[in-house]
Formats: structure tokens, sequence, C-alpha cells
């Protein structure tokens, strides 16, 4: 292949620092126009009311980004605290899209001597990897860690670039020294800021391996390295001033921070454990087969440059998927034969950040992988946002193929002889053709495939005026009377309630008891821990205050931190007991319990009937818990004695429902449906359960008005019930 300028030629080049400033900023402004307001579904109203209170999420617990966001969430942007992280989460991916735009534009300057042919192809690898789906729709929202993630990904790389063109500079082997600490301060914001290092290795020992014997060198790095790891020293510290938010809990103190309960093997435990996530288990075999694995990464590949959630254009997806992958592979040959230096950077962080971090996750089927596909075990949700950084770098080799694609249609269309020097700095000249400028213009249309992701992607990676979760929180809590507990089922009936709380100030007299947390001792503590909150009536709705709340005299668990620790995981009951509490009386039937379920009759001994005790619509824990469970709104509310069917609490769908509470509910308190159909539509189908909780809790609600010969108000609650489901894509449900 024909070159035009070689390393030994380049002694004039220097970086286009500021056409690179201009892309990040233009990439920002996107993300800025298409930013949520607030906080989304997942695992983002965990992360936003983590950062606020400066606790502890899920393991690991990421705490360079707790640290990260708290602070940036001080800076005074006339936003909410939800748009301020959202805000940090498209900052950092548009700094990341800048640095691609300096290492795409380094790595091409080995065989474009033109400065605006490299400004060129630099802006279609920014632009291709900053329009891609993921990067996208994370950047709008901050779901956790993935575009801090990214940007520390991106100044590795620009970093080993720059070491690579000039290994024995005088500053070289402080760049490895400030490799190797970003690399651990990256890892303490996410485990995915070591998957650079195999790259980085492969590159030191392809360019002057001889560096790996230098011991002085490599004991720096590696101090530098355990330096960067030094924020994980927050999460022992912070978890024993007991934060809001402090799961895992990686403390031995059980009342404050002091050496005596900090330096010991408890501690040490607790906090290697979250660090090693071992709350979720060990996968000892493959959770899919491999291909499947692989087939999981191919889907959500096609996604990126068009986003097709309804799949109303799964040919055209497929095309655009095939054409750029094409353009990256080719992209990548075209960097292996032009310039294998750098490539011995770049093609291991590639393959790191494909294949074998596919192996590495590990992932059962995707949720929306191969719908046909039956019986087999399927993630929660889609997990796209683990590749984030393979589809970010994609648009390097992506624009690099595309560029190739470009000259060769310039030379087609007109080329002269140039005088250049062979590749590898031979000093022999040599007759090159290369196309006219003229050329070049007239080809340049074929880079308008560029603007694909832009335009395919905006309507489905866009948050825009997403209010419908934070609404959605705001409803749910308010369906609770005061000082209420409420068993959740997880994720998107847990976190959205976190972030009301601590960040909006939203009922924080009420307690959230998260089913699959209460089989852990660390979230039983808390629960014993955490003060009661006093019921602001002023704040809370009008339909609670008709009365006095009497504020409940302590915990709702009355355990010492002792007991709570000698809860069993399970216990076997080999006969029928009985459990009654008041006029309670629950029959439970040989098996086992296992913890979450002795936590919550627990929970009702001890706290009932000072708080009301509600469980998510649906739960029940199998505890036989049905014939004392009133739905009010979406939630259910522990009665003390049996329903029965009435007109007050007629039996619809397996349900007693509150018919006077439920109609207050939805007519008084829940706003989340307007936002929801204003929106228009709900993208992720993984969480449709949320809108879908709506809908059904109208189509109820309006059968009971029917029954009670109130057409008019039934008629009204099935109109709305229509708008929710045609907004929320509901496809089978029943029609009303």
């Amino acid at each position: 292949m024909a070159t035009t300028a070689s390393l030994s030629d380049r002694n004039g080049y220097k970086p286009s620092y500021i056409p690179a400033a201009i892309a990040a900023a233009l990439v920002f402004l996107l993300y800025l126009l298409t930013l949520a307001p607030s906080v989304a579904m997942w695992d983002t109203g965990e992360y936003m009311a983590a950062a606020k209170v400066l606790g502890i999420p899920h393991p690991p617990g990421n705490p360079f980004f707790m640290l990260l966001g708290h602070a940036f969430a001080t800076l005074p942007i006339p936003v909410s605290y939800g748009a301020k992280i959202n805000i940090l989460a498209a900052l950092a991916s548009a700094c990341s899209a800048g640095f691609w735009f300096l290492i795409t534009e380094r790595i091409v300057a080995r065989w474009i001597a033109e400065r605006w042919q490299r400004i060129v192809v630099a802006s279609l690898a920014t632009l291709i990897g900053a329009t891609a789906f993921t990067v996208w729709n994370q950047s709008v929202v901050n779901e956790k860690v993935y575009t801090v993630s990214l940007l520390f990904f991106t100044i590795v790389s620009w970093l080993m670039i720059e070491w690579m063109e000039d290994p024995d500079a005088p500053g070289a082997d402080r760049i490895l020294i400030l490799v190797a600490f970003l690399l651990g301060l990256g890892y303490s914001n996410h485990p995915a800021g070591f998957l650079p290092l195999p790259a980085a290795g492969v590159a030191v020992l392809a360019v002057r391996w001889r560096t790996l014997l230098r011991w002085k060198l490599v004991l720096a790095a590696l101090g530098a390295l355990v330096i960067g790891l030094t924020p994980f020293i927050y999460e022992p510290v912070r978890a024993a001033y007991f934060p809001g938010i402090n799961e895992g809990a990686p403390t031995g103190c059980a009342t404050k921070l002091e050496a005596s309960c900090t330096f010991t093997k408890l501690t040490k435990d607790r906090l290697m454990a979250n660090i090693n996530r071992e709350q979720y288990g060990q996968k000892l075999e493959r959770g899919a087969p491999y291909p499947a694995q692989v087939g999981m990464w191919w889907l959500y590949f096609k996604w990126q440059w068009l986003r097709d959630s309804h799949q109303t254009m799964q040919g055209l997806q497929f095309v655009m998927a095939f054409v750029f992958l094409g353009l990256g592979l080719l992209g990548g040959y075209v960097h292996w034969e032009r310039d294998r230096r750098t490539f011995w950077y770049f093609g291991p962080l590639m393959f790191t950040m494909t294949l074998a971090l596919i192996y590495y996750l590990n992932f059962k089927y995707g949720w929306s992988q191969d719908p046909d596909v039956r019986d087999v075990a399927r993630e929660v949700r889609d997990r796209d946002y683990f590749y984030i950084w393979s589809f970010s770098a994609w648009g390097v080799w992506a624009a690099i193929g595309l560029s190739f694609l470009w000259e060769q249609l310039a030379h087609v269309l007109g080329g002269e002889q140039r005088v250049a020097e062979k590749a590898g700095g031979r000093k022999q000249p040599v007759v090159a053709s290369w196309p006219t400028r003229r050329a070049f213009m007239l080809a340049a249309p074929i880079l308008l495939i560029a603007l694909v992701p832009l335009f395919a992607n905006w309507k489905f990676a866009s948050r825009a005026g997403h209010r419908f979760t934070e609404q959605w929180a705001h409803d749910y809590l308010n369906s609770l009377e005061p000082y209420a507990i409420v068993i959740t089922n997880g994720d998107n009936d847990t976190f959205p309630l976190w972030y009301a709380q601590e960040v909006d100030g939203v009922r924080r007299d009420v307690t959230v008891a998260v089913t699959t947390y209460l089989d852990t001792d660390w979230f039983v503590r808390q629960m014993i821990r955490r003060p009661v909150a006093d019921y602001d009536a002023a704040k809370g709705p009008a339909i609670y205050r008709d009365k006095q709340w009497k504020k409940p005299s302590g915990p709702p668990l009355k355990m010492t931190f002792v007991q709570a620790d000698e809860i069993p995981e399970y216990i076997q009951i080999s006969q029928p007991q009985i459990f009654r509490h008041g006029n309670i009386t629950l029959n439970i039937q040989p098996g086992y319990l296992v913890r979450d379920q002795l936590v919550l009759l627990r929970l009702i001994k001890d706290s009932y009937p000072e708080r009301p005790i509600y469980v998510s619509t649906g739960g029940g824990q199998g505890l036989g818990l049905e014939p004392y469970l009133l739905s009010q709104g979406f939630v259910q509310k522990l009665v003390d004695h049996p329903l029965s069917d009435t007109e007050a609490t007629p039996q619809i769908s397996g349900l007693f429902v509150d018919v006077d509470r439920g109609k207050a509910l939805w007519n008084d308190v829940y706003r989340a449906p307007e936002a929801l159909i204003r929106e228009g539509d709900w993208i992720d189908r993984a969480s449709f359960g949320i809108p879908y909780t709506y809908a059904f809790t109208g189509a109820i609600l309006a059968e009971a008005m029917q029954r009670r010969g109130d057409q008019k108000t039934a008629d009204a609650i099935k109109g709305r019930v229509r708008a929710i489901v045609k907004a929320a894509r509901i496809e089978g449900f029943p029609p009303i």
C-alpha cells in the first residue's frame, strides 16, 4: 500500500489539540441537548443517591466515582442534582471523544501527510464513536460509572500511543508510571479500569521489551499502581460512619469509626468480599455457550449504528451493522499494514475489549437475545453497557476504514505522483501515487456514512425530558401511609425510591426493605441502625392529612446487631407451623424458610401495627400473606384480618382492592402516567413492568368502579390506561 509519510519524516507533526477540543465540545453539546433532567431506571438512582450521601453502592463500591460524583455535584450549576451527575457522565464521555480524536490523528499521521485530511479522519472517529447507541445513551444519563471508566481508557490509550512514538524520550518513563497510576485509579472507579493493561503490556514488549527488565522502573510503576488503588480506603472509613446507603458495610465497626475495629480481620474480610463481589457468588460454569455470548455482543453491536428498539427496521439495521463491522475490520487491517507500531497497542486493546471480555464476563443469554430460544437462563436486562468501551473504540477503526475507501475512490477520480519515504523509516525515496485535493473533495460524499448513527440513534439514545422515573418514585412513596415499611422486589422499585428519599427529600419517613437484600447480614444491621425521620405532613399527599400519625418509638427490628447476625441463612420446617401475631395467622408449610422470609416475619412481629407494612404488588414472599394484603394503588397493605369480597374491598384478578384509597391515589397522587404519555415511548423493554404496573392498577380500579355502577369514573380511568398502554407499547394488554 502506498504511503506518503513515515515516522522519520513526521518531525514537524504536532497534535491538533484545538480541533480535538472543538470536537469534544461539539459532542458535549450534543449530549447536553439530549441529557436526562433527572433520574432513570436501573442503577441510576442508586448511584446518584449514594453520591449524594457519600455512601457505598453495590459491590465493588466504586469509591473513586463516589468521591468524584459527590464533588462534581457541589458545583454551582443551576440544574437538579440528578442532572449534575448526568452532566458528569456527558463531560467524561465528551472528553473521551476528544482523546479518540488525538489518538486517531496520531495513528493516521503515519501515512497521511496533509493535516486537514488527518483532522477529517479524526473527526470521523469522534463522530462515529460518540454517536454509537450505547455510548450516547450512557452519556446522557449516569447509569453508573461507565463513561468515567471510558475516560480512563482513552487517557491511558493516548499516553501509550505517545510513549510508543518515542520510548527513549526524557519523559518516557514518567509516562509509563503515570499509566500505571491511572490503571489503579481506573480500577477504583470500576474493575474495567484494568482492561487496558494487557494491551499496554503487549505494546511495551513489542517496542522496548527490555523495559520490563529495569527493576527500578517496574517497582516505581507498581508503586504508582498501588497509589492509584488508594480510594478503596474510602470504603471501610466511610462505612463506619454508616451513611444511608452502605451496601456491603465493609467495616468491622458497629457504632463508630475506631482503629480498634478498623484494623481487624473482620474489616479486611468484609472489604475484600465487597471488592471481589462475593455477594453475587461465583460462576463455576459458562453462563451460556461462548458462541452464544459472542452472539450477545453481536446483537448489541447491531444496536450501535441503528437502534431499532421496536424491531421495525431489522433488515436495515443488519445492513448498517454489516457496513460498520466491515469498516472497522478494514480499518484494523489498514492499521496493521500501515502502522505496526501503534497497532501493537490498539489491536490487543480491541481484542481485550471484545472476545476476551466476552469470555471473562461469562453472561447468560441476553434479555433480548434469540427470543425463540426457550428454557435458557437469561440476564435480567440487556448488558450492552459492559461493551461501551469496544463500541466507542470501534469508531477509530471504522473511521480509518472509511478514510481508506475515501482514498481509493479519490485515486480513481484523480491522482498525482509524490516522492515519499518508505514506511519504517528507510531513506530510499519512492514514487507513490496520491490523490489530488480536488479528487478528495469529489470523493468526500462517501464520508456521509459516518452521520448514520447520529440520525439513526437520536430518537432512542436521547433522554431529554425523561421525568417518568422521578415521578414514579414520588408516586410510589406517596402511596404509603406515614412511617410505613415497604418490601420491594429489586432494582426498579427500589433505587428510584432511594433517589427520591436521599436526593429529593421525599418521604424519608418510609423504610424501604429490599427483598434481595433482606437475606444479607449488613442490610439487616442497616435497618436497625437507620434513624426514624419525621413525617412532613405539609409536603405529604393530602389524603393523609385527615389524622395525626404517631412517630414509631424505635427501629423496625427490635434486635441487637449480634442477634441480627445470628439469623440463619435458612431453617428447615419438617412439619406445618403456625405464625400468629395479633389477628394475623399464617400457616407455614413444611420446607425451607430462607433469611429474607425470616426477616419479614420478624418485621411483622416487631413493627406491626405500630408501623404500616406494605409489599409491592405480586409480593407476599411465599408466606401465605395474600388473605391479609389489601391493594392500595400499586402496593399492598398488610391488614390485621382476613379480607373478603365486599363492595369496599372487591376481589379482582386475585387481589383485594381498596377502592376508595385506590381512587384517591389514582386521581390525586399519581403523576407519572402523564410524564410517560408526554414522552410517548418506552424503550427499555426489560423494565416495562413499571409502566405496566400503572396500567394494571388502573384496569382493576376501573373494574371496581364498574361494579359500583360508576361508569363515568370507570371510563375516565380506562382512557388514561389506554394512553399508558399506547405510550409504553404494552403488547397483549387486555382490551378495556
